[in-house]
């Protein structure tokens, strides 16, 4: 189906910035000023033996898929704890097909390494968030994150930009067309198990999400730096969406979060996903799952490469915490909005640890 001009509908843009990948190549020994961060809190210091300076945290809840769904009360438990008191969990037997994945590594890898004129054939302009470039630069003096990224709409397929998935090489876009149905049918799946965990209908929690949900890739490309501690990969955030899940091309640690008042790394188990609770979630549960506060740091002597699946409801659906999970003792924390009108907020802004979610809350003065 050919998408309509009604169908593609621009939630926010980002200011064009010059590609960090094509600055890395220069192999400079100091970060131009418009990379360097101030202020980072608990700044990591990145070699060649990814020391971050702080242990791995080797306590991120790991969930089996394949024992969720056969219905195992103990894993159940463990999803419904992870989703409390982490937000974040690595997902083992997945079930999405192993020989895909490694396919989609490679020609994401083989994407990046194209010449920056081809590329360009997918960049940003001046009036979209989606496509080759960066998000969230919204002003000029404003410090960018060491990193560039391609962004683009999977599904419904009606708004799909068509200058950039549809016109993406094969194999490449075929790949991407069975890793978005495999990931939108597990995505399906989490949100099921987490109704059951959560003692409400799935059909309630499906419409936070729903079949007809929106689904988008982030691939991020993280290129080496001398100077990783005075770069960041991706600033600190939550994010917008229902649910994200993370694939990591190789071992290159870069995903950090916030646990305890302290940054900790994440590092990615063989073949799993790393899966975190997004805002929409919080405020749907009314604050019972938690979206975390993660940012990407940056390796020295190492590429490093994500593909982000975003899942979140429809455009034209509401958002706002669940009746049956409002209570006497738990009211509502958050307001109702549109969907629409929630991501034109959040894409005005740049990216500022959970300050959109606190704009969501009720009592709080709205700016």
């Amino acid at each position: 189906m050919e998408p309509k001009d009604e169908d593609i509908i621009t939630l926010g843009k980002s200011i064009l910035v010059p590609s960090v990948q094509e600055l890395a190549k220069e192999n400079l020994e100091t970060v131009p000023p418009s990379y360097i961060q101030l202020n980072i809190e608990d700044p990591p210091t990145v070699g060649v033996d990814d020391n971050f300076g702080n242990s791995y945290h080797n306590e991120l809840p790991i969930i089996n898929m394949e024992t969720l769904l056969s219905g195992d009360d103990i894993e159940l438990e463990k999803l419904h704890s992870a989703c409390q008191e982490w937000g974040f969990f690595q997902l083992i037997d997945h079930g999405v097909n192993t020989s895909l994945v490694e396919k989609l590594k490679l020609e994401t890898e083989e994407f990046f390494d194209l010449p920056l004129e081809e590329k360009k054939k997918y960049a940003q302009t001046s009036n979209e968030m989606e496509g080759y470039g960066q998000a969230f630069v919204v002003s000029e003096d404003q410090k960018r994150d060491w990193a560039d990224v391609f962004l683009f709409t999977t599904l419904p397929k009606c708004r799909r930009r068509p200058n950039l998935l549809p016109m993406l090489p094969l194999p490449y876009r075929d790949t991407l067309e069975s890793y978005s149905a495999e990931l939108q049918n597990l995505a399906i799946k989490l949100l099921d198990c987490m109704s059951r965990a959560l003692k409400i209908d799935t059909k309630v929690l499906r419409r936070v999400f729903g079949d007809e949900g929106l689904q988008s890739f982030r691939m991020n490309y993280y290129p080496p730096c001398k100077q990783p501690d005075k770069v960041m990969g991706l600033t600190a955030h939550s994010d917008a969406v229902s649910l994200t899940i993370l694939l990591q091309y190789n071992d290159v640690i870069g995903l950090q979060i916030k646990k305890d008042g302290k940054w900790v790394s994440v590092k990615p188990l063989l073949k799993a996903f790393v899966v975190n609770i997004g805002d929409i979630l919080e405020i749907a549960t009314n604050g019972i799952y938690r979206s975390i506060l993660h940012r990407s740091v940056v390796n020295s002597t190492k590429e490093r490469i994500s593909i982000a699946t975003f899942h979140m409801p429809a455009l034209d659906a509401e958002i706002g915490p669940i009746s049956e999970l409002i209570k006497p003792g738990t009211p509502a924390q958050f307001r109702q909005i549109s969907v629409a009108d929630y991501f034109k907020g959040y894409f005005s802004r740049a990216l500022d640890e959970k300050s959109y979610l606190d704009v969501m809350r009720i009592n709080e003065k709205h700016t």
